[in-house]
């Protein structure tokens, strides 16, 4: 479904310390940002925030940055932070493609990828947030060790995904085609998925370690 624009949203988000308008700007200084140590986590594609706002309520000694295009959506994930008052979260509207512009190296120690667009045709695939081309940028600021935690739903990205991976630097932890079901204890649930699975949707799920940095 297509959105209705909302005109008001960006400058509301303009309004807020909490928005990151220009993140090039910040490369290699979110720790003067956030005013603190803590390891960073991104959510690439957070949309209206449920996903990430839980996960900065659960973890104050983590600080998050929430990316996505959409103003629409992104204006609901701003929101929902400011009315937890979290101080822990950033929210940046924005492209992904050139992710690696916006962070240094070793400076991201974890990645969540939650439903992205599967991109199912050939010529489409490198822009999936699995593909190679998209794994090389992380790699760049990802810290030795750290992790790329990936759910979707659509079977061929899943399995794609997992020879992305491995082709990349990255071994696989934990894998699990319904994830749901399985004993994995760690999950949120995103708003997608919460829809979904109430329609019989299977979530799959895997962990990726980094064990290979870049030159």
């Amino acid at each position: 479904m297509r959105l209705r624009k909302k005109w008001w949203a960006r400058p509301e988000m303009e309004q807020s310390p909490l928005t990151v308008i220009n993140p090039q700007e910040y490369k290699g200084k979110w720790k003067e940002e956030f005013k603190n140590e803590n390891p960073i986590y991104l959510e690439l594609g957070c949309g209206r925030g449920t996903f990430l706002c839980e996960h900065a309520k659960q973890n104050s000694n983590i600080n998050y940055i929430g990316i996505d295009l959409k103003d629409e959506v992104l204006i609901y994930a701003l929101r929902k932070l400011i009315q937890e008052e979290l101080t822990n979260a950033r929210i940046i509207p924005t492209n992904i493609t050139n992710i690696s512009e916006m962070f240094d190296e070793n400076e991201v120690s974890r990645i969540y990828i939650n439903f992205c667009n599967p991109w199912p045709k050939d010529r489409h695939n490198k822009r999936r947030l699995t593909h190679t081309r998209f794994l090389n940028q992380y790699k760049q600021f990802l810290k030795p060790e750290s992790e790329i935690w990936f759910k979707t739903d659509d079977k061929d990205l899943f399995e794609d995904s997992q020879v992305y991976f491995k082709e990349n630097g990255f071994n696989i932890e934990y894998i699990t085609y319904d994830l749901h079901n399985s004993d994995f204890q760690e999950n949120i649930v995103t708003e997608y998925e919460s829809k979904f699975t109430s329609l019989g949707m299977k979530t799959m799920f895997l962990l990726a370690k980094l064990t290979v940095v870049s030159e």
